[in-house]
């Protein structure tokens, strides 16, 4: 047996979340951005950035000593803020700006653990976008203000979480806490980050393979994943990460639970997701990125949304596809832009390829599904292929309609609704409502 088939094999036996190869390490030092002509060691943080991104679907940030100490402070007392039993939940959420509540019914240094993530997650922000030859201010209309206007709630939120180690971690919040096991997930927003004092969470490389994402993750280093929105915004140029709680079979127990700080930077609401900054700096638009509201687009119930991510290339979706069968939107579509093959032709092994996949093909003169040699001087129309693609993308594009209509139409009829039990119950009140005492009155009830 060779050495080469013998790595083969240990590879498929061991999957692949006991590789020693992890995602990359940058310095936020690095990364912040400033005034000037840039310096090597920008660019190159900038590119090491991307290429974990790319390879890993995942980053980590360093943080300076100080910071550090501040994070072990922070997951020491929120593990101790939830043993106690003050928050049954075993998660509390924080958002800047909404009204402080009692100190002891909320962890210790929320509000710095916000501000320190909250400044590693705009810088990685940045970065992002000059890799992709945008300006690294081109996504803060998306994001809140910083400082935050008076009067004004974040629309990025923190969440400290306690899980025993019986239990699976999930990083969504409430709802995400009754998910089955095998399920993964994906970031709504545009970035997340995460702190822990365990390992325990696992992530999808791009060839979909599991692998133990935070399991050098130290105090002090923060675990980025890019989510939905940023997919959105980049016309599927950084694609979003799915990750999954670490089975209880690989959980190395620590003091009976994992702690964690999970930081979300999610876009506001009364913005408008669109490409038009990737379309100026010359990147090609797939038809499925149209712009839509945040708030339509952060709906949990909308249609819309579900429908626009399902388009775009999401390993959670293709893993989903390989347990099943094969969904027809994923057949008659091109693997890396999303675009429907209009323009499929078929080669001599016979596969067929439209869009970018084409053009790699054409370069490399290799089929990329079973890597034969091709003459690109005989590329043949596959005009089948290219009439079932327009035909779906045309149904594609009156289902989205017809949802968008339906959603305006179920929207003004609970309006109405609702102005006229509000009408009603005024009617109801004005006519009615008596109550036993005088205006000023001080009364006690029981």
């Amino acid at each position: 047996r060779s050495p080469q088939n013998h790595n083969r094999e240990h590879s498929e036996q061991f999957p692949s979340f006991f590789s020693l190869d992890g995602p990359e390490k940058v310095r936020i030092s690095d990364i912040l951005p400033y005034d000037g002509a840039p310096l090597s060691r920008y660019l190159r943080a900038v590119d090491a950035l991307s290429a974990s991104l790319t390879r890993h679907n995942a980053a980590v940030i360093e943080l300076g000593s100080d910071e550090a100490a501040l994070f072990r402070c922070a997951l020491e007392s929120a593990r101790l803020f939830f043993l106690s039993g003050k928050c049954d939940r075993g998660f509390y959420t924080y958002r800047a700006g909404r009204q402080q509540e009692d100190l002891d019914s909320s962890p210790p240094c929320m509000a710095d653990i916000y501000k320190c993530m909250g400044k590693a997650a705009r810088a990685a922000l940045c970065a992002i976008a000059r890799n992709l030859r945008l300006r690294s201010d081109v996504f803060n209309h998306l994001i809140d203000d910083a400082p935050l206007p008076a009067d004004e709630t974040s629309s990025s939120v923190l969440i400290a979480k306690f899980t025993p180690t019986a239990l699976m971690p999930s990083m969504g919040g409430a709802s995400a806490l009754s998910k089955p096991i095998s399920s993964c997930e994906v970031e709504k927003g545009l970035l997340m980050l995460v702190s822990a004092d365990s390992p325990g969470i696992q992530v999808s490389d791009p060839n979909g393979r599991w692998y133990q994402a935070d399991s050098c993750l130290e105090p002090g280093e923060l675990l980025l994943l890019t989510g939905r929105s940023l997919t959105h915004v980049t016309a599927g140029l950084r694609p979003a990460a799915s990750f999954r709680a670490t089975p209880d079979s690989l959980l190395v127990p620590s003091r009976g639970g994992r702690t964690s700080l999970v930081f979300r930077l999610v876009p506001q609401g009364n913005a408008v997701m669109d490409c038009n900054s990737i379309a100026a700096a010359g990147h090609i638009i797939p038809q499925s990125y149209v712009p839509i509201p945040v708030n339509q687009f952060m709906d949990p119930i909308s249609p819309v949304s579900d429908e626009l991510f399902n388009q775009a290339d999401n390993p959670c979706v293709m893993a989903d596809n390989a347990n099943g069968e094969t969904s027809l939107r994923s057949v008659l579509s091109d693997p890396q832009s999303g675009a429907f093959l209009e323009d499929a032709v078929q080669v001599s092994c016979g596969h067929s390829f439209g869009g970018h996949l084409l053009q790699k093909v054409v370069t490399t003169a290799k089929c990329a599904f079973c890597n034969s040699e091709i003459d690109a001087g005989s590329l043949i129309p596959n005009h089948a292929l290219r009439a079932a693609a327009l035909a779906v993308k045309l149904e594609d594009d009156r289902r989205l309609f017809h949802n968008a209509a339906l959603r305006k139409r179920r929207k003004q009829a609970s309006e109405h609704n609702r102005e006229n039990n509000e009408a009603s119950l005024e009617n109801e009140a004005n006519r009615v409502a008596q109550y036993p005492f005088s205006e000023n009155e001080k009364v006690i009830i029981k």
